[in-house]
């Protein structure tokens, strides 16, 4: 193998000891998929995002240490960014196991890049009362941890996740769960994270979100549940739409990260946004 050029960014900071690190490799091509499971192992972040540049556009695919995931928000984020720094600012139209997703990129009033990704449809699905149940307990929760305003769900726009909302943030805080049993449940029924999120006022959510089938115990932002969090509240009528939500996540495990979500009126694709900088070194 060609070991190609493997970039390290953080998604949804400005610090790079805060937000979410992610491989980037801005040119796979050539690369089998082995290869790519092989070089986000060695990486070793919860994501490493693949472009394979294209005549007719870019493809990108995503790795965990472990597996592909369909489509994962914050490597997005960092692949966008690291693209505009080294061709300049404007939109890339990724095509993704989930679907296209385009990803416009801009510096704010500070200098500091940004990048808006607009996701696939978003929809939600029943969360079974067994599936609740055996949530619930791998999480260590019980049914009254949970806020009655914000009624379990699954929901996706890229990659599935089960939302469920805590009655506190004192509760948010503790996570400790069965990292096997929850990562066997997860795979069983193609869950990418859980987002378990405390709603703090009527557009600000603080959010954890386990992720044993990526090999850690918890994500520090995660783009993907950010979007699917927009779509489940929008849908639900939990929010006034147009809406832009702020999600806090990370800080609990010494990575803040701060997530910008944008849900329009309609049913069409949920906004995320954020900066992302190099890991020095």
């Amino acid at each position: 193998m060609n070991r190609p050029d493997v970039l390290r960014y953080v998604a949804f900071s400005d610090d790079p000891s805060g937000g979410n690190p992610a491989g980037v490799v801005l040119d796979a091509t050539g690369l089998t998929d082995d290869e790519m499971l092989a070089i986000a192992a060695d990486v070793g972040f919860s994501e490493t995002a693949f472009l394979l540049p294209h005549a007719d556009g870019l493809d990108a695919r995503y790795f965990s240490p472990l597996a592909e995931v369909s489509f994962c928000g914050h490597a997005t984020i960092a692949t966008a960014v690291a693209h505009a720094e080294r061709a300049g600012a404007g939109t890339l139209h990724l095509r993704t196991a989930a679907g296209e997703v385009p990803v416009r990129t801009g510096r704010g009033a500070d200098g500091a890049w940004t990048a808006t990704l607009t996701s696939v449809p978003p929809r939600t699905a029943p969360l079974t009362d067994g599936d609740l149940r055996d949530l619930l307990a791998l999480l260590r929760l019980t049914p009254g941890d949970l806020d009655p305003a914000l009624p379990p769900r699954v929901a996706y726009a890229g990659a599935w996740h089960p939302v469920l909302a805590l009655a506190s943030r004192e509760r948010l805080a503790v996570l400790d769960y069965d990292v096997p049993g929850l990562g066997r449940l997860m795979a069983d029924r193609g869950w990418t994270t859980v987002a378990l999120v405390w709603r703090q006022d009527a557009t600000t959510f603080s959010a954890r979100n386990p992720f044993p089938p990526g090999g850690v115990v918890e994500d520090p932002a995660t783009g993907a549940a950010a979007a699917a969090l927009g779509g489940y509240l929008r849908e639900g009528g939990h929010v006034a739409v147009p809406a832009r939500l702020t999600v806090l996540q990370g800080a609990d495990m010494g990575r803040p990260s701060t997530l910008s979500v944008h849900v329009p009126a309609g049913s069409g694709g949920i906004e995320v946004s954020g900066t992302a900088v190099p890991i020095p070194g």
